[in-house]
C-alpha cells in the first residue's frame, strides 16, 4: 500500500505544479513587449491588434518605427522582442544571416495567400500591359518610371536589380521610391486620368478594393511564382519564448486573415480611425479570433486571458472642462484635407501645367549637365571657381572634389541634386529679392510678411511634402516646391535687411542731383546692398541642399535616395560615401557662391 499511496501523492504535486506553472504570472521583465513596424498599413494593423489584446492582459506594448533590415538587427541585439511582418520569400535575403546564426526564431506563419509584386490599373492590362515583357514597349506613356515604396524595402530591391541587369529590356527604367502612401497617392493621380502606371502591389491591402488593378504575370523569377505569392511569419529574439512563455504562446495563436487585415487596413486608410481605435471595433466585431488566439494564454497576473479581454476597461475619458474642450476640436485639419482636396478636384490643368514647366526646368538643366563629358564639366567648375575667387587652393580642391565623386560613383545623383538646387536657388532668388526690396521700401508689408516668413522656416518640412505631393504628385515637382517654400525666407529677410541698411546720406545724395526711384534703387540701393543679397542667396543654395535628403522621400532623386536607402537598409559604407558627396557638393557652392570678404581685394 505504500507505493500505490507515494506514487498517488507524487502524481497530486505534479499536477498542482503544472497548475501553478500554468497560473503563475511572468517576470517582471516581460511585461515590456517591443514590436516593430516597418510603416505598412498591414503591419499598423496587426501590431495594433496585439497591442489590443495584450493591454487586456495586463502587458505593455511598445512599437518602434524601423525598416525592415534594422528590424532584423534590434531582434538580434534584443532591442525588439516580436516582428509580425516577416514577408517570404521576399525577405529572404534580410533574415538568412539571423537563421544562420540563431538570432531570430520563426514563430510559425501568421498569414497564409499574400501576394506582392508589381501590378498595374485594369485600364493598362486591358491596353496590352498585361507581363513584366509588355513593360518596356510603354516606357514613354509610363516615363521610363516603376513606383516603390519606402527605400531600402526589400520589394524596391529587387526591383532595383532586376533594372541594373536590365531584365525584360528595363535597363532604361528608373524606380521612384517615396513610401507606401506616396505611391498609393500617384497611383490614385493616374488613375484620376487614365494614365498607365506600373507600381509595387500587395495583398491584403484596402487597394485592392479602391482600386480595379491586374497584377503583372512573368515575374516568377523576380518575386517567385503565384504573383509573389508570400507567406507571412511571425519571429522573434532568440529566446524570448522561453523567458516570456505565455507571450510566446500568444504569438504562436496570432493568425489573421487577409478579409480581416484589408477590413483593419481600410479603417485606418479610408476612414483615417487610429490603428488602435479600429483594432478594438474589429476585434469587438469579431470575438470568435479573439478566442483563438486566446487558447491556453493567461494574463500577465495569471488569470484567465479571454474573460480579462471581454472585461477589459474602455479608454478611459477625462470629465469636465478637459472632456468638453477636446469633444469641440477645431477641425483645422479636417479644414485643410477639404481644401486641399477641392483644389485637387478643381486645379488639375493647372497643377499638371506647374509641373510640366518644373519638371522641363530641372530635367532640361540635368539634361545639359549630363551631356557635358565629366572630365569637361569639372575643368570648368574649377575655372569658375577661379574666375571668382582667385584662389589656386579653392581651384585644386574644387577639382579634386569633383574627381572624388566621380570615383565614389555619385556623378549622375549629383548632378540631379545639382539641377535642383540650381533651379530652387533661381526660383527662390527671383521671387525674394522683388519681395525683399518691396518690404524694404514698404514697412507695412514687411509687417505683413514677417509672419509668413517665421511659419515658413519653423513649419516642419515634411509638413510641405503633403499637401504637395498630393497636388503634384511623386518625382522632382514636390520636392522642389517644397525647397522654395523652406528656403525663400533667406532672400527676402537678407534683400529687406541689405535694401534697409543702406547709408541715408547716399540716398539724400542721390536725391538732391535728381536721380529717380528706379535710378536710386540700381545706382545706389542694389550696389550697396549686394554683399547681404549675395549672402541671401549663399544661404538659399545651403538651405536647398539641406533639403536634398528630405525631397528623395517624395521621389526627387538624387543624393538623398542613397543617403535614405542606406539608413532604411544600415548600410554604413553607402551612408558614408553619399553624405560625404553632400559635403563636398555643399562646400563647393558655398565658396563659390559667398560675398567677398572685406578686404580680400587688398
Amino acid at each position: 500500500m505504500k507505493k500505490p499511496f507515494k506514487h498517488a501523492l507524487f502524481c497530486i504535486a505534479a499536477l498542482c505544479a503544472t497548475i501553478g506553472t500554468v497560473s503563475a504570472a511572468e517576470p517582471q521583465s516581460c511585461m515590456q513587449v517591443k514590436m516593430a513596424d516597418p510603416g505598412w498599413t498591414d503591419i499598423d494593423a496587426t501590431n495594433a491588434m496585439a497591442g489590443v489584446v495584450l493591454k487586456a492582459l495586463g502587458y505593455k506594448q511598445s512599437v518602434s518605427n524601423l525598416s525592415v533590415p534594422i528590424t532584423y538587427q534590434g531582434l538580434k541585439k534584443g532591442q525588439v522582442d516580436a516582428f509580425l511582418g516577416n514577408w517570404m520569400p521576399a525577405q529572404e535575403a534580410d533574415r538568412k544571416p539571423y537563421d544562420a546564426d540563431g538570432s531570430v526564431v520563426v514563430i510559425g506563419p501568421n498569414l497564409l495567400g499574400a501576394k506582392y509584386t508589381l501590378a498595374v490599373p485594369a485600364y493598362a492590362y486591358d491596353a496590352g500591359l498585361k507581363d513584366f515583357n509588355d513593360i518596356h514597349r510603354f516606357a514613354a506613356a509610363l516615363n521610363n518610371s516603376i513606383y516603390g515604396i519606402e527605400p531600402g524595402n526589400d520589394g524596391n530591391r529587387l526591383v532595383l536589380k532586376m533594372l541594373k541587369q536590365s531584365e525584360f529590356g528595363l535597363g532604361e527604367f528608373k524606380l521612384v521610391e517615396s513610401s507606401e502612401q506616396g505611391e498609393l497617392a500617384q497611383v490614385e493621380r493616374a488613375y484620376r486620368s487614365k494614365e498607365p502606371i506600373v507600381f509595387l502591389a500587395w495583398e491584403p491591402h484596402p487597394m485592392n478594393m479602391r482600386f480595379d488593378l491586374k497584377y503583372l504575370n512573368g515575374g516568377d523569377d523576380v518575386f517567385g511564382p503565384n504573383f509573389g505569392g508570400a507567406i507571412i511569419y511571425t519571429v522573434t529574439r532568440k529566446g524570448y519564448s522561453a523567458e516570456c512563455p505565455n507571450i510566446g504562446h500568444l504569438l504562436t495563436n496570432l493568425k489573421f486573415t487577409l478579409r480581416g487585415e484589408s477590413e483593419m487596413m481600410a479603417a485606418i486608410l479610408d476612414r483615417h480611425e487610429q490603428p488602435d481605435v479600429a483594432a478594438a471595433a474589429w476585434l469587438r466585431a469579431n470575438p470568435t479570433a479573439a478566442k483563438a488566439w486566446l487558447e491556453g494564454v493567461r494574463t500577465f497576473d495569471g488569470r484567465p486571458a479571454f474573460a480579462a479581454l471581454a472585461r477589459a476597461a474602455p479608454p478611459l475619458r477625462h470629465g469636465g472642462f478637459e472632456e468638453w474642450v477636446v469633444s469641440h476640436k477645431i477641425p483645422v485639419g479636417d479644414s485643410m484635407a477639404i481644401a486641399i482636396d477641392t483644389i485637387k478636384t478643381h486645379g488639375t490643368f493647372l497643377f499638371d501645367g506647374i509641373s510640366i514647366v518644373i519638371r522641363g526646368m530641372v530635367n532640361g538643366v540635368t539634361t545639359v549637365l549630363r551631356l557635358l563629358p565629366a572630365p569637361l564639366l569639372i575643368v570648368a567648375v574649377a575655372a569658375l571657381a577661379y574666375a571668382l575667387r582667385r584662389s589656386w587652393t579653392l581651384t585644386a580642391f574644387v577639382a579634386l572634389a569633383l574627381l572624388f565623386i566621380l570615383n565614389q560613383g555619385y556623378w549622375i545623383a549629383t548632378l540631379e541634386t545639382l539641377s535642383l538646387v540650381l533651379v530652387a536657388t533661381l526660383t527662390s532668388a527671383a521671387i525674394g529679392v522683388p519681395l525683399g526690396i518691396a518690404a524694404a521700401h514698404r514697412p507695412r508689408l514687411f509687417a505683413a510678411l514677417r509672419p509668413a516668413l517665421d511659419l515658413m522656416q519653423t513649419l516642419p518640412t515634411f509638413v510641405y511634402l503633403i499637401p504637395t505631393l498630393v497636388l503634384f504628385g511623386l518625382g522632382v515637382v514636390p520636392g522642389l516646391i517644397s525647397t522654395v517654400i523652406f528656403a525663400l525666407p533667406a532672400p527676402i529677410r537678407l534683400t529687406h535687411l541689405g535694401i534697409s541698411s543702406v547709408p541715408r546720406p547716399l540716398i539724400e545724395a542721390g536725391e538732391a542731383f535728381g536721380a529717380t526711384p528706379t535710378q536710386l534703387l540700381w545706382k545706389i540701393e542694389l550696389p550697396s546692398a549686394a554683399a547681404t543679397i549675395i549672402a541671401g542667396i549663399t544661404q538659399c543654395i545651403m538651405l536647398s541642399l539641406s533639403m536634398v535628403v528630405i525631397a528623395a522621400l517624395v521621389g526627387a532623386g538624387g543624393l538623398g535616395v542613397p543617403v535614405v536607402r542606406a539608413l532604411n537598409s544600415v548600410q554604413v559604407g553607402m551612408g558614408f560615401e553619399a553624405g560625404f558627396t553632400i559635403v563636398l557638393l555643399a562646400i563647393i557652392l558655398d565658396r563659390i557662391s559667398r560675398p567677398k570678404e572685406r578686404g580680400a581685394s587688398r
